[in-house]
């Protein structure tokens, strides 16, 4: 039996993201600090809109997704992103 590092803040994509030859099947996300979320409203980020999600994701992703490839994601996919997103905008006391 293997051990995979996977930390709460990593999805694993439905469907993979062909970039090249290659496939990204999970994306890391880190908590943005104040500044990445310049030029986004904090309710939209909340309601998951998906213009907000597009500007986001792309700031605080690993492998770092181009907005491109935000818009192309499965709705399953993004619905996902969006929930982690949202939940790093979550006081602690809130969780």
């Amino acid at each position: 039996m293997t051990k995979t590092n996977i930390t709460p803040n990593t999805v694993t994509l439905d469907q993979p993201i062909k970039r090249g030859e290659s496939e990204i099947t999970s994306v890391e996300l880190r908590k943005p600090a104040s500044g990445e979320l310049r030029g986004l409203n904090l309710t939209d980020l909340l309601q998951m809109d998906v213009t907000a999600l597009q500007r986001v994701l792309p700031r605080i992703s690993s492998p770092t997704l181009t907005e491109a490839e935000v818009a192309a994601l499965d709705p399953a996919d993004l619905l996902q992103l969006g929930s982690t997103v949202a939940g790093f905008l979550l006081p602690k006391a809130a969780k």
